[in-house]
């Protein structure tokens, strides 16, 4: 579970204002991510390198008085680059991801990117903290994490199925019940709404488990990423990739041995209920004088 739920939630699709930022990023053969600094600094409309420089040494301090180890988060590089008729090795360094954000928490404030880097790498760093813990967490508080991050994957794919040809409500719809196809072995929402035995008004994807969700997770953020490096532009199209990509993400479930989505059992409570009890508990916190700045 734990491998699935890493490579999903750090898949790194964002909205389209920080889409500069993943654009540099880099990925090792290890799978390990990172960003080169000079590529940063134009990203942040830094225009010389030694002004910049002067923000990466204080993100460094600010890295040391935290207890991390410098060299992990800012490893130095050097590259050959062309001087004249010669070369000669030009500093980098190659970012993690908490670098990254230490180093925009340390910019330009007046600069309206370096905002929109602060947002960007503090929500991929605490991703990277959920993914990393998740194997900890029980299996209510995994189904709310799980939940949240379909959220904001439905509204990027429904914006990108939208700039692929998908328009009207009957033709998104359709695009929406054959991806349910593809994952269910033919079963539509109204088969699986059924199947789960809820009632009109209640979501399916609010009455999955955390697995049934993390496989949803893979089929709508696949499905995603396809639309758009295919350049579909038709909803014929779009809505037969999502088919597809679910009847992919079912024969993996089916090579590893897993359970197929449909057999899953159905939560008793639903993910409104474990909200409303989570709100409950940190009221409860609060009033006792329990509750942390930062819960």
């Amino acid at each position: 579970m734990r491998n699935c739920w890493g490579d999903f939630v750090m898949s790194n699709l964002v909205a389209k204002e920080y889409k500069c930022f993943e654009d540099i990023k880099k990925v090792r053969t290890d799978g390990s991510e990172y960003w080169c600094a000079r590529d940063l600094a134009v990203v942040l409309d830094y225009t010389k390198w030694e002004n910049f420089h002067k923000v990466i040494k204080r993100a460094m301090i600010a890295c040391k008085n935290s207890g991390r180890i410098v060299e992990y988060d800012f490893p130095e590089v050097r590259k050959i680059v062309a001087a004249g008729a010669t070369t000669k090795p030009k500093l980098d360094y190659e970012l993690t991801r908490y670098a990254c954000y230490l180093i925009v928490q340390n910019g330009d404030p007046r600069k309206e990117v370096i905002a929109l880097g602060q947002t960007y790498f503090a929500i991929q760093t605490y991703r990277q903290e959920v993914a990393d813990h998740f194997n900890e967490l029980d299996e209510d508080s995994r189904r709310l994490v799980v939940r949240g991050d379909i959220k904001q994957w439905n509204q990027l794919l429904a914006e990108t199925a939208r700039n692929s040809g998908v328009i009207t409500n009957e033709e998104f719809a359709i695009f929406q019940n054959a991806g349910y196809m593809g994952l269910y072995g033919g079963m539509t929402v109204d088969d699986i709404h059924k199947k789960k035995g809820l009632e009109i008004g209640q979501k399916i994807l609010d009455y999955m488990g955390s697995t049934e969700l993390v496989a949803n997770l893979f089929r709508i953020s696949q499905t995603e990423e396809k639309l758009r490096k295919d350049n579909v532009s038709d909803a014929q199209t779009a809505t037969a990739v999502h088919h597809s990509v679910g009847k992919e993400v079912r024969k993996a479930i089916e090579e590893i041995g897993g359970t197929m989505p449909e057999d899953l059992p159905t939560p008793e409570k639903s993910i409104a209920q474990l909200e409303k009890e989570q709100m409950e508990l940190l009221k409860q916190k609060a009033k006792n004088g329990q509750l942390m700045l930062d819960e």
